[in-house]
């Protein structure tokens, strides 16, 4: 897994290893309830966006070949990436 700090905002458009169609990223940090394992991001077809629950792809920041768009930071993201980043150090 990525550390906090470098994962990409929601918003951000990527293309994965192997794919031919984009993804739009719209959370960070995601576990997949039926395994218990967690991801990275979560991410839906773009620009359709959200047409089901088999169209939302879980993956991981190394299953990245190319950032397209990077999403909106502002203030309100750097505090949310502290607040996750303490999460996950008491979780340890």
């Amino acid at each position: 897994m990525v550390a906090i700090k470098e994962l990409l905002p929601i918003g951000s458009v990527i293309l994965l290893e192997r794919a031919v169609k984009p993804l739009m990223i719209y959370g960070v940090r995601q576990t997949n309830e039926s395994d218990g394992k967690e991801y990275d991001y979560i991410g839906v077809l773009y620009p359709e966006g959200n047409v089901g629950a088999n169209a939302q792809f879980l993956f991981q920041h190394e299953d990245i070949r190319e950032v397209i768009f990077r999403g909106y930071e502002d203030e309100s993201r750097a505090a949310f990436l502290e607040r996750l980043e303490e999460f996950y150090d008491k979780k340890e």
